[in-house]
């Protein structure tokens, strides 16, 4: 079983910057398809990108696409969320989750405690 452990939200201006670290333990990374999603108050969790097990495709909603870029690690078992021109409605708690490789498209059953982003006008 993996653990998943996410850093690097805090509070920016928008146009501001973050970058989201998830930090993986129990298991290496490398047969995971990772994502990240988030949730802001009041409204449903949603997709916000995914980077599959072998690295080779990335996946992102609309709405964060030219502005997101998610990365991994696997020698430091890690994966990124590198956020540019942020804006007030990217607010919302970011959590990490693993997907191993083989399980059903965006099935994820491993997730971490989530990360607060607070982008400001």
């Amino acid at each position: 079983q993996v653990q998943l452990v996410e850093s690097g939200g805090g509070l920016v201006q928008a146009g501001g910057s973050l970058r989201l670290s998830c930090a993986a333990s129990g298991r290496t990374i490398s047969s995971y398809n990772m994502g990240w999603f988030r949730q802001a108050p009041g409204k449903e969790r949603e997709f916000v990108a995914e980077i599959r097990w072998s690295g080779d495709r990335t996946d992102y909603r609309d709405s964060v696409k030219g502005r997101f870029t998610i990365s991994r690690d696997n020698a430091k078992n890690t994966v990124y969320l590198q956020m540019n021109s942020l804006k007030p409605e990217d607010t919302a708690v970011y959590y990490c989750a693993a997907n191993p490789r083989g399980s059903p498209y965006r099935q994820y059953p491993y997730w971490g405690q989530g990360t607060q982003v607070t982008v400001s006008s």
